[in-house]
């Protein structure tokens, strides 16, 4: 069976999406589109920026929502998988690949849900880190003991998890893992502390935002990072995209219950390839390839 799956912020990289809109109308007219309901050339930063520019979370997330969506509505005849999955923002882009959500009003949840991130990172200054070859249970635990607020935010593999908080929390908790035998211990270049409760405020926003889209029945099933099931009811998918924002992102989880469900042909579609290698650490056995 296979499986499609979309990635997320970290993905981005200067010049992407150029070719698309260059080779296709069919991704021009989207690609202007975007433009217009953005109210700025998003274009311009994504094909001539520098990856700077690209690092501002309120263009990260619509740039990168884009060119999977593009990618997959420019695919043809290759687009006919079984089930999907988005990591953290990659959710919006599946689900609009699904056809739950239309083109439109996925960009303009992907664009609300950027700028009240950008804004919870200025209110609750935090920050982010990836842990390299600990148990997910020690991660927890640790992040557990500590007297500020760090949690773990990413799944991500096996012997990789990313861990989210206050800039003192993260701080601690990259010490003491490091202490308890942490290959590496790698701050992250983000905006704030995603995943995570400092991340409420953007929640709160998302779902007034949320509330005012219509949401159908996914043509195949949706495996959303909160739940790591294969969601077909709208109502269950909307509260699980509000509550993704505060909570961890399980890709580990998600991708084997796919495999447990039959899916053994993984493609990721959008700007790089980290969902690949992810996949292949998860699950050497699986076929994996790439859209971008």
């Amino acid at each position: 069976m296979k499986a499609f799956v979309f990635p997320g912020q970290g993905a981005q990289f200067a010049g992407m999406g150029k070719e698309l809109y260059e080779n296709s109308p069919l991704a021009r007219e989207m690609f202007e589109k975007a433009n217009e309901i953005l109210g700025f050339r998003i274009t311009d930063i994504m094909f001539e920026g520098t990856d700077e520019d690209l690092r501002q979370t309120k263009v990260t997330q619509p740039a990168i929502f884009l060119h999977s969506i593009i990618l997959a509505k420019t695919s043809g005849e290759q687009f006919h998988p079984d089930m999907v999955a988005g990591h953290s923002l990659g959710e919006f882009s599946a689900l609009v690949a699904a056809r739950a959500l239309s083109f439109e009003d996925g960009l303009r949840l992907v664009y609300q849900r950027a700028l009240a991130m950008q804004k919870a990172g200025e209110i609750n200054e935090g920050t982010m880190a990836a842990i390299l070859n600990l148990p997910d249970e020690i991660v927890e635990k640790i992040c557990a003991g500590i007297d500020e607020i760090v949690v773990p935010a990413n799944y991500n593999c096996p012997g990789q998890v990313a861990i989210s908080g206050s800039l003192k929390g993260v701080d601690m908790a990259c010490e003491q893992l490091l202490a308890a035998g942490a290959k590496r211990a790698l701050k992250l270049k983000v905006g704030g502390a995603f995943h995570s409760p400092l991340m409420e405020p953007a929640r709160e926003e998302l779902r007034q935002a949320i509330d005012t889209v219509s949401f159908q029945t996914p043509d195949f099933p949706v495996y959303q990072n909160v739940s790591t099931q294969g969601e077909t009811n709208p109502e269950k998918i909307k509260s699980n995209l509000i509550a993704q924002l505060t909570a961890p992102v399980k890709w580990t989880q998600s991708v084997q219950n796919m495999i447990a469900a039959g899916a053994d042909d993984f493609t990721e579609i959008g700007p790089g390839s980290v969902l690949q290698g992810l996949i292949k650490k998860i699950n050497p056995a699986v076929q994996v390839q790439g859209i971008s």
